[in-house]
């Protein structure tokens, strides 16, 4: 029996990145796209673990590179199709929307038209989507939560996830959708607020704090939501999506804190307070009874475990880390 082939859409992303090692742990072949050149393996899981053997790496971009894509599809005719890639920042998104909506809209749209048109042997197409959608909600949202999105971003991501589903429905396209709530772990970008921290506080800068920090999140491990998306891409019910979440809930102060504790610094060293960003949400707090009850999904990797975790990344990594780019660059 030959191994199972995956295509990861997005492969250079912390999320994409890590669920191609979680893959390639599962024994399968996978084809990495990303629109630029694989940064630093520092941010690559799958180049840490040595058994990347099976990884080719294709530098696509949804927005240039859809012929190329379907080219290659057709070439390797994978069994499932992981979609992660999206410009993802969503305080960015207000100062250039279009190039939000070019990429998570229309290329997104364009690329469900040609799988569902010339891929009929994929048995899982996996979109990789967002809780932004919902907007600002009290208590725990289900995935029948109407949208409410509130930024360009969400509005952008709103619009292919509406899109998809009159795929399903018109043309039986075999998607399946994942809504994780703020992913963190080893190997994410500088510019997202564990490994931020840690490193701020290792190079003794500054941390800023939105909006005095009492956003409310509920924190998941990337190894986790791997797991969950796997299940999801294997079992999941064609037309459904799914919540990746714990049921811990936190405030960014608090997660600040944490990490503060463990590196032995003090909160009010490390944090400045600063105005809160345009159009941010307050809380998000997903219900995961789906995908636990359905699928058998569970989390397993406690905040305090997590965060270890990072900060072993950190110092095992800090003299690259240092070299790295710790502010978001925006790319159209």
């Amino acid at each position: 029996m030959s191994p199972m082939k995956i295509v990861v859409m997005g492969s250079n992303s912390f999320s994409g990145a890590s669920f191609a090692d979680f893959a390639l742990n599962q024994g399968a072949h996978v084809l990495g796209l990303s629109r630029s050149e694989e940064p630093h393996r520092a941010f690559l899981p799958y180049r840490w673990s040595g058994n990347d053997a099976n990884f080719h790496f294709f530098a696509f971009d949804i927005n240039k590179h859809l012929d190329q894509i379907m080219d290659l599809m057709a070439a390797e005719k994978p069994d499932y199709f992981v979609n992660f890639a999206a410009q993802s920042m969503v305080g960015e998104s207000w100062e250039h929307p279009e190039d939000w909506f070019r990429t998570n809209a229309v290329s997104t749209v364009m690329l469900h038209n040609r799988l569902r048109q010339e891929s009929n042997y994929l048995k899982r197409y996996v979109h990789v989507t967002t809780p932004e959608v919902y907007g600002s909600t009290d208590g725990r949202i289900k995935e029948d939560t109407p949208f409410n999105p509130s930024t360009p971003y969400a509005v952008s991501r709103a619009a292919s996830d509406m899109s998809l589903k009159t795929f399903v429905d018109a043309y039986g396209f075999p998607a399946v959708s994942t809504r994780a709530a703020n992913v963190y772990g080893p190997g994410q970008q500088l510019y997202r607020i564990i490994s931020r921290t840690i490193v701020f506080i290792r190079l003794e800068k500054k941390l800023q704090l939105h909006g005095s920090g009492h956003s409310e999140r509920s924190f998941i491990h990337i190894n986790d939501v791997s797991d969950a998306t796997w299940k999801v891409m294997v079992d999941g019910k064609v037309g459904d999506t799914y919540h990746i979440s714990t049921d811990k809930i936190v405030s960014i102060r608090q997660l600040v804190e944490l990490i503060c504790n463990k590196m032995g610094v003090a909160f009010d060293d490390v944090a400045e307070v600063v105005g809160e960003r345009l159009g941010k949400d307050a809380a998000y707090m997903l219900d995961s009874t789906k995908i636990r009850e359905t699928l058998g999904w569970s989390d397993r990797i406690s905040l305090d475990q997590g965060i270890d975790d990072c900060l072993t990344w950190v110092e095992e990594n800090l003299d690259a880390l240092k070299a790295q780019e710790m502010d978001y660059i925006h790319k159209p």
